[in-house]
């Protein structure tokens, strides 16, 4: 037979699972009650709790077998009356920390029960509530009586504003803990009301809105792209600047980019909401670099995101100038970190907090985000990789071309370069003016084929044309060791096309010897107009150890100009198909007896309108006019 105290147990045990059934049902009722529901699940609460602590006294009375068993049976009760009750309620600690939260309270915050265990109960609550939350925490322990106040839950969808009712507790063995009810006061701005599952718990988000979502991330990753893509002038600033503006105006957060510079985390771009305070507040924050334990430093380090749902230290991102912390004087209560990397490398971290007004992060936006930052990072290690490329080339290019081309004496000189226009990669044209043996040369050549490889074969060629004329000035004689250099050297298979020249004065004329190697022939412009095609023929360099140049001696009189011209110029191609090289001769006997700048700078304009500025290939002139010795 059982004790008569554990029968009673058991009928105030069956009468409050009754009763709390009842609320149950009633708070599913339309018209319900919610602040009298609240009252009595409150009264109910303390019932159990009282029943749970007098049944613990009577344990200790020595009846053990039938006693403990009923009072294990209270704290199964008291569990199931709490996950279950129909109104929020939080399970505090004395310091504010969460010890437990029913099912309704992780409803509010958009989460499961567990997720908030551990964190401070003022994370939960919105920046400018939480100082007056914890002073009625605490004045709730102090004074042992209930506080009553009205503040901002952080729900998911952002701010709720809630009635919060503290009320202390103890249990046996637990003292000075507190049970907080939430009284939700109006659903968070779009926040959409979630299907019903068949045990009365929603689940999840309807079907239209998740596809709104997913739609959304869709086009943020979409226009996210097409920044980058239109970053025509490769300029990493202006893909991040462009990129940070993006997603603060889609995602309604501030974004935060930090860019490593110098084994240095420096912070390179603040952007949120659009209006004048918070372009004032974004200057403040990006003139603070990321500090010592801050956030960005540490997924800088770890090279790991970080999700910072319900931010409990508002100095997660660091103090701002005047020592207040940056979330705080953002606003933020949710932060998100991912690092900015490529896969091979990371180049700085992106960093999200939320917009006050908006709901927390969730671990759906880690993916999202982590995908928008390689993009980001992709995007940077093109740029880099086409601004060193850009810088190598530049450097290239001023190898092969003088900074300020020579005179020789008894003429004038002038020289054109036009780069190709639809290749991104370095030309290998290449011109000199210098000093031989025995008077001056000139030269004028190209490689085949574009790019880093192909500009180094042709300095090489340069650099072995000029040191062959100090030894022997002849063209045919530095063609051939030119040659031979090529032949020797692995280029790759590259070969160059060259003319090399070599002009003296001699008796009152300009006597010029010319060496081609597979290069266009130049011609010789008289002042009268009349206009004299030279050979050119020869093999290019580089490809057979036996090839012999082609050799052609000439005088230029006074007023002719020698004009000489890579293929760029003559394969120029117009919208009609018609190539440069069918007009060329027209267009020179036109500018005869003009001065070679005139002459060179007159082609240059007339192939530029010819082909509408869109050259396939390099094009370089050099044009050498006699004068008379000694001027």
């Amino acid at each position: 037979m059982k004790p008569s105290g554990s029968r009673d147990a058991g009928g105030e045990t069956a009468a409050l699972r009754t009763r709390t059934d009842a609320l149950r049902q009633a708070a599913a009722l339309h018209g319900a009650d919610p602040h009298s529901l609240l009252q009595a699940a409150l009264t109910e609460l303390d019932a159990a709790v009282e029943a749970l602590t007098s049944g613990g006294e009577k344990d200790a009375g020595g009846r053990e077998g039938d006693a403990s068993g009923s009072a294990h049976a209270e704290r199964r009760l008291l569990h199931s009356l709490f996950q279950q009750a129909p109104v929020p309620l939080f399970l505090l600690d004395r310091d504010g920390t969460v010890r437990r939260v029913n099912s309704a309270g992780g409803e509010i915050l958009g989460s499961g029960s567990g997720y908030a265990t551990g964190k401070l109960f003022t994370a939960f609550v919105d920046l400018p509530a939480r100082a007056t939350v914890q002073t009625q925490l605490a004045a709730a322990l102090r004074t042992g009586e209930t506080q009553r106040l009205s503040c901002p839950l952080l729900a998911r969808e952002g701010p709720a504003d809630c009635t919060l009712t503290v009320r202390p507790m103890s249990t046996r063995g637990d003292a000075g803990q507190l049970i907080v009810l939430a009284e939700l006061g109006r659903r968070p701005a779009g926040k959409a009301e979630r299907p019903t599952g068949k045990n009365g718990k929603k689940n999840g988000k309807p079907d239209g809105q998740q596809v709104r979502e997913m739609t959304h991330r869709l086009d943020l990753l979409t226009a996210s792209t097409r920044i980058l893509l239109e970053n025509i002038t490769y300029s990493e600033q202006v893909a991040v600047q462009q990129y940070a503006r993006l997603l603060a105006r889609e995602l309604g957060a501030w974004v935060i980019v930090d860019m490593e510079r110098d084994k240095r985390l420096l912070r390179q771009m603040v952007a949120g909401p659009d209006s004048p305070q918070a372009e004032e507040l974004a200057r403040v924050v990006a003139s603070v670099d990321p500090q010592l334990g801050s956030a960005p430093l540490q997924v800088h380090e770890a090279g790991s995101s970080l999700l910072v749902a319900h931010a409990e230290d508002a100095g997660v991102l660091g103090d701002g100038p005047d020592g207040l912390p940056l979330l705080m004087l953002l606003g933020g209560t949710s932060l998100l970190c991912v690092p900015l990397s490529d896969g091979e490398r990371t180049y700085g971290v992106l960093t999200l907090a939320s917009a006050p007004g908006r709901g927390h992060f969730v671990m759906a936006d880690v993916g999202l985000v982590e995908e928008l930052g390689e993009h980001l990072a992709l995007a940077i290690r093109i740029d880099r990789l086409f601004r060193r490329r850009t810088d190598v080339a530049d450097a290239l290019q001023a190898s092969l071309l003088p900074r300020q081309v020579k005179q020789i004496p008894g003429t004038r000189i002038a020289a054109a370069h036009v780069a190709a226009t639809t290749e991104a990669d370095v030309g290998a044209d290449f011109y000199d003016v210098y000093p031989a043996r025995d008077g001056w040369g000139l030269a004028i050549g190209d490689v085949c084929g574009r790019g880093e490889d192909a500009a180094a074969v042709s300095a090489a060629a340069r650099h072995c044309i000029r040191a062959f004329a100090h030894l022997d000035a002849g063209p045919g004689t530095v063609l051939q060791g030119t040659n031979e250099i090529m032949l020797t050297e692995d280029f790759g298979g590259r070969f160059v096309t060259a003319i090399v020249a070599h002009l003296r004065w001699l008796d009152g004329l300009l006597q010029v010897e010319i060496g081609s190697a597979g290069h266009p022939a130049p011609m010789v412009v008289s002042p009268d107009g009349r206009i004299r095609g030279l050979e050119g023929g020869g093999l290019p360099l580089g490809i057979f150890p036996d090839a012999e140049p082609s050799i052609q001696r000439l005088t230029l009189a006074p007023g002719e100009v020698l004009f000489l011209f890579t293929d760029g110029l003559t394969s120029a191609c117009g919208p009609d198909m018609i190539y440069f090289e069918d007009r060329l001769s027209d267009e020179l006997a036109v500018l005869a007896g003009k001065p070679p700048q005139v002459m060179v700078s007159g082609v240059q304009e007339l192939v530029e309108e010819f082909c509408c500025s869109e050259f396939r290939d390099d094009l370089t002139m050099l044009a050498v006019q006699a004068v008379q010795p000694g001027t």
